[in-house]
């Protein structure tokens, strides 16, 4: 157990941070949930389009995505980190002064397991499952291992402090929507509609991409 946490340390410093001032202002704004609200937005419109005035299907949807940020986030935040108080990389007394911090960026005391891992995840699992398109699927998988790069990037989480949070959500995206299809049927969504959250999360990264670029320019 020593060695892998050794190995665990070690990973995160390869891959913690860089000189880049374009990168920083990316991974910031990328880690930023509020950054990623049009996507959710997106989601809910394709839900909305596709069940039309059918609102029990509507808000059981909602309340599903719900249950998987309560289970997957909230417990994680709320009893898993006290309980297990394992300091993030940016506290941790061994190696918190070899990591690269960004903006003085060094998130609360404790890390495991990743809230934005088992948050993303368990939303990309549970979305997946629903609309069951290989393509949105895609979409959705890289979008929550964008959030993780950015936790990893950031020093505020160890890879297995990641690793933990996608397990985790993946097994509450899964467990939500089997507890879903016990109350209804699950219908068949059109990938034409899937295309609106699937051209959000471009463009969300293409504003992240170009505002980071705009900021390392007038830095330099």
């Amino acid at each position: 157990m020593e060695e892998i946490i050794h190995f665990d340390k070690q990973l995160l410093l390869a891959v913690n941070g860089s000189d880049s001032v374009f990168l920083d202002y990316v991974v910031l704004m990328l880690t930023n949930a509020k950054t990623w609200i049009p996507l959710y937005l997106g989601l809910f419109y394709v839900v909305v389009k596709t069940h039309g005035r059918n609102l029990r299907e509507i808000l059981l949807i909602l309340a599903a995505a719900g249950l998987c940020v309560l289970l997957a986030g909230t417990i994680d935040d709320t009893i898993v980190k006290p309980l297990v108080a394992r300091w993030r990389p940016t506290h941790d007394p061994e190696i918190g002064a070899l990591v690269d911090v960004v903006n003085g960026y060094r998130g609360g005391n404790y890390g495991f397991f990743s809230a934005h891992a088992s948050n993303t995840f368990s939303i990309a699992m549970f979305f997946s499952l629903l609309m069951r398109h290989r393509l949105f699927v895609c979409f959705m998988v890289a979008w929550s291992l964008i959030n993780c790069w950015t936790r990893l990037y950031l020093g505020v989480h160890y890879p297995g402090d990641i690793t933990v949070g996608l397990l985790w959500g993946a097994l509450v995206g899964f467990s939500v929507y089997r507890l879903y299809c016990r109350f209804t049927i699950p219908c068949r969504y059109d990938m034409r509609r899937l295309w609106v959250p699937m051209t959000i999360l471009l463009l969300t990264i293409l504003c992240a991409l170009i505002q980071g670029g705009v900021r390392a320019w007038l830095l330099a």
